[in-house]
């Protein structure tokens, strides 16, 4: 297929989910704000989180990779964001990416966990190789679903995927990375997902070498995710031993919004300081809903409006003529 074919057939499928707001609306783009650090300060992390709101990022959920795995940390960190989106009446939901038994382990602890995340592949033995197979998922789903924290709906799984990983593993038994791939959405679609994001150039130029081939594999993704009715995002990236650049980056972005992705990365600045890779930033998204005509979803759109941070009309954004009055004091004490 080329890739008209790989949009317009996509842009055709609309897969919505819910939690405290409403992903895949037609007409929507919204953005997971990734607010990572390399020490997971939480200075820091709130420095980039309020950056984001204010750029209308967010909707999709505020997530982050933390630089540690233990569980006070995680729990740290799963408290800071609730804290933030009950203190400001975000609607939206939160998530730390730890693996699965970990957010088994907090729940059980009553710690508020939104949503329930894992890396996932396409074959038993690559997943068998992220510690995970479907009975232990399936744990995790139903511990999600026990805390009945979504307002909207109850998809609460959120799952990252990525082209090479079960060949990265050495556990593609000969397949090709696209099939592979497109399997590991058929075990996302099991468990009812809020989001599915493919990494698209994270894992590197050994499994994607350039910026054609990512831009490439990010329309198949999508394509495929959409055909078996996931709720496709797409982390538009690329790691910086890779023959790509963010000129690459704006075409995939571009056509992703066309072919009616449901969600991006929002970053500051393009650049994770805690990952180390390259991927679209705060104003990319308002760059791609400006140039698309495409807005957040419709609850975090009013939101948007009610705090005084920007509003959309006839495509264009127009931002408030000063800080919000209920960012003010968080800004003040960050300095």
């Amino acid at each position: 297929m080329r890739v008209q074919d790989l949009i317009l057939v996509a842009q055709k499928i609309r897969v919505v989910t819910r939690f405290r707001n409403t992903m895949g609306l037609r007409g929507r783009l919204s953005t997971r704000l990734q607010p990572n650090h390399p020490t997971d300060d939480p200075s820091g992390i709130a420095a980039s989180v309020l950056d984001g709101l204010l750029y209308g990022n967010g909707d999709a959920m505020i997530g982050i990779n933390p630089a540690t795995d233990s569980t006070s940390s995680i729990v740290a960190l799963l408290e800071m964001l609730d804290a933030i989106i009950q203190r400001y009446d975000i609607p939206t939901q939160s998530c730390v990416l730890t693996h699965v038994t970990t957010s088994i382990e907090v729940i059980n602890r009553g710690v508020p966990v939104d949503l329930v995340f894992q890396s996932i592949t396409g074959t038993e033995a690559a997943n068998a190789s992220f510690g995970i197979n479907l009975k232990l998922l399936q744990e995790g789903y139903e511990a999600g679903l026990s805390l009945n924290r979504g307002t909207l709906g109850q998809n609460l799984m959120y799952f990252e995927t990525g082209q090479g990983s079960a060949l990265s593993a050495n556990a593609h038994h000969g397949v090709d990375q696209q099939t592979c791939e497109t399997r590991a959405y058929a075990v996302a679609r099991n468990f009812n997902p809020f989001l599915v994001n493919t990494v698209v150039g994270f894992i590197g130029p050994e499994y994607l070498y350039n910026g054609k081939q990512i831009i490439r594999a990010g329309l198949e993704d999508h394509f495929c995710g959409k055909l078996l009715g996931v709720p496709m995002g797409c982390d538009i990236c690329y790691t910086n031993h890779a023959e790509a650049d963010q000129d690459d980056m704006d075409t995939l972005l571009t056509l992703l919004g066309v072919a009616g992705i449901n969600f991006i990365m929002g970053i500051p600045g393009s650049d994770d300081i805690m990952l180390n890779y390259q991927t679209t930033s705060f104003h990319d998204a308002l760059y791609a809903r400006q140039s698309l005509g495409l807005r957040p979803a419709p609850e975090y759109e009013a939101w948007l409006e009610k705090m005084g941070i920007f509003t959309q009309t006839d495509g264009r954004v127009r931002f408030g003529d000063s800080l919000p009055p209920a960012f003010r004091q968080a800004l003040a004490h960050l300095a």
